[in-house]
């Protein structure tokens, strides 16, 4: 109870913090929020000091920020969120619209993220049922570069191709069901693809554990055996799934604007450029309390699949030494992402020529032109080698902080959700505020949030394996918490959580793009790739070579991060449980007789 008590104070403080910082937003940028709230309100009036002075009278911006922040929470005790200093209508009536769109948005994205996450684990969940795991190689090529789609140019490419061209489906608005079927899968896919890779990852354990071997011998269906794996493999995946909750509703800003819909994502974003406060601080209230609830729910889900075997240190290691995946793939990716930024790097960039506007692929523009007629190869090259290069950085960083993170699961925790809960676009917003605007505001701001569900998967990996037996048998031998860790914990977990960290490196990079696609990062000339889609997102149906170009390097990079995690393998080999190969079909179930009767 002491521990709970603990850890809702905690939750409270990180979240009251999170809403005092976001109230100074306008002092902290050094603005003069009188000026930023007329021009929202408009953009045609002049700014005169008597007109600003109003405004100012009007909100109550001369009294400071601790008075205003003080009248807020006044206000919200009582059921009160303030009303908008630009429409000037209630706060809680608009935000609660646009929050339910933002959830039934993200529960069909959910939906679509599960099949796909099926669809990804399907090969190894039949292979498992008929005992056939052994010597399988890792896969999952396709669903990298699924998972390495921004969701911005998937968004886009859906609108523009199934929407538009084709007509199957409404591409703009919010009026129905059929409305909501496009913003779904751009939202849902690359989140499948990911979920699918990581339990793809842990199924071979539970297919190699003693239940497993066991109900395959007494003669029970494959089915039910893919069945009882899947539900033992859930829950280590639980708390990113509750992350992913609150990234599709809060985070799925450059979707809500490409289908023109008025999510809570897209209605905190003009609240942050604006500078309206009660919506803004509202909004990522809004946000907090959802991953408080989704993290209570996804904990408890955990234990109800898990059971008493949590508590008892009665489970079995997931984490068992499997074959490599092929090297070739990853080096065939690589070497391919290597020359296209070699070829490109030898080209100028800034090169500019409008008598070659939006040209095909050609000899000698093997990617074509932009629309001011810039070579693209070029351009795709020279924003590799600074994409590259900063998002394997923040990959790094993230890694080693959420590894450390993740050791004190009940400090990191509380921190994670709060984290989770900012979108990318905000933090970007902050950061901006106090470091300033520059080439590593993006970063920053990525770097921020980018050790969250890492820190949660190593959390979630350390709780289950503390629970092993070997783990419980060990300890009774009298190891301490120093060798347990060092020569058990992180060497079972350390593989599983880099593995996860190489699937994040196109992610890190996607991020990057959405900053950079909504407006937030990189400026103009430069060839970051985010910049890239932004810039040639408009001539997606008249030249689509112009972002096709960007998101099939963005695909490739995915690639090379799935392959090269596939080829990582667990050197530690104790511990292990052979996985029989099947017998022929029609002896199977007396074979299984038969071995438990001569073994009694």
């Amino acid at each position: 109870m002491r521990r709970q008590v603990t850890a809702l104070v905690w939750r409270a403080v990180l979240a009251a913090g999170l809403v005092c910082g976001i109230g100074l937003l306008p002092w902290l940028t050094r603005t003069d929020p009188a000026l930023t709230v007329l021009k929202a309100r408009s953009a045609d009036r002049d700014p005169t000091p008597e007109v600003l002075a109003g405004i100012r009278e009007q909100l109550g911006l001369d009294a400071g920020p601790p008075h205003l922040l003080a009248r807020w929470l006044r206000g919200l005790v009582h059921g009160d969120a303030g009303d908008s200093w630009i429409s000037g209508t209630p706060v809680l009536p608009d935000l609660a619209r646009a929050l339910g769109v933002s959830l039934l948005l993200m529960a069909l994205a959910l939906a679509v993220a599960a099949l796909t996450a099926a669809l990804v684990c399907a090969r190894t969940l039949r292979l498992g049922a008929r005992r056939r795991l052994g010597g399988r190689r890792r896969g999952g090529t396709g669903s990298a570069m699924t998972a390495a789609l921004p969701e911005f140019l998937l968004a886009s490419v859906l609108a523009t191709v199934v929407g538009v061209q084709l007509g199957w489906l409404p591409a703009l608005g919010w009026y129905g069901p059929a409305w909501t079927v496009l913003p779904a899968l751009a939202l849902g896919l690359p989140a499948g693809a990911l979920l699918g890779r990581l339990l793809d990852d842990l199924l071979p354990g539970a297919f190699g554990e003693p239940w497993a071997l066991a109900a395959a011998a007494r003669g029970l269906p494959g089915r039910r055996i893919a069945r009882q794996a899947l539900r033992r493999c859930v829950p280590a995946l639980l708390p990113n799934l509750g992350l992913f909750v609150v990234g599709l509703t809060g985070g799925a800003v450059a979707v809500e604007r490409v289908f023109d819909i008025p999510g809570l994502g897209r209605a905190t974003l003009q609240a942050a450029l604006a500078q309206d406060l009660p919506v803004l601080q509202a909004g990522t209230l809004a946000l907090v309390l959802l991953a408080a609830l989704a993290t209570g729910a996804t904990r408890l889900a955990a234990r109800l699949l898990t059971g008493p075997a949590l508590r008892d240190g009665a489970l079995f290691s997931l984490h068992r030494p499997a074959p490599p995946g092929r090297a070739l793939p990853p080096l065939l990716c690589g070497a391919a992402l290597l020359a296209v930024t070699v070829a490109g790097l030898a080209r100028d960039p800034l090169a500019v020529a409008t008598g070659q506007r939006l040209e095909a692929p050609s000899a000698a523009h093997p990617f074509g032109t932009d629309a001011l007629g810039r070579d693209l190869l070029a351009r795709v090259g020279h924003g590799a080698l600074d994409t590259l290069l900063l998002a394997g950085a923040i990959t790094v960083v993230a890694l080693v902080t959420g590894v450390l993170l993740g050791l004190v699961p009940r400090l990191s925790g509380p921190l994670v959700d709060t984290v989770n809960a900012v979108p990318p676009v905000l933090v970007a917003l902050l950061v901006t505020a106090v470091a300033g605007s520059g080439t590593a505001t993006p970063a920053l701001a990525v770097a921020a949030v980018a050790w969250a569900p890492l820190a949660a998967h190593t959390a979630s990996l350390l709780a289950q394996e503390r629970a092993t037996l070997h783990i419980t048998a060990t300890r009774g031998l009298g190891a301490g918490r120093g060798y347990l860790l060092r020569r058990e914990l992180l060497p079972a977990v350390l593989p599983s959580v880099l593995r996860h960290a190489l699937l994040r490196l196109p992610g890190v990079a996607l991020a990057l793009a959405s900053l950079g696609f909504l407006g937030l990062g990189a400026q103009p000339p430069s060839p970051e790739w985010g910049l890239l889609l932004a810039e040639n997102q408009p001539y997606a149906e008249r030249a689509p070579w112009s972002v096709l170009a960007p998101a099939a390097v963005l695909a490739l990079l995915g690639a090379v991060a799935v392959t090269a995690a596939g080829a990582l393998r667990r050197p530690r080999r104790r511990h292990r449980t052979p996985v029989p190969e099947a017998p022929p079909a029609g002896r199977a179930a007396g074979a299984g007789r038969k071995t438990l009767v001569e073994a009694g």
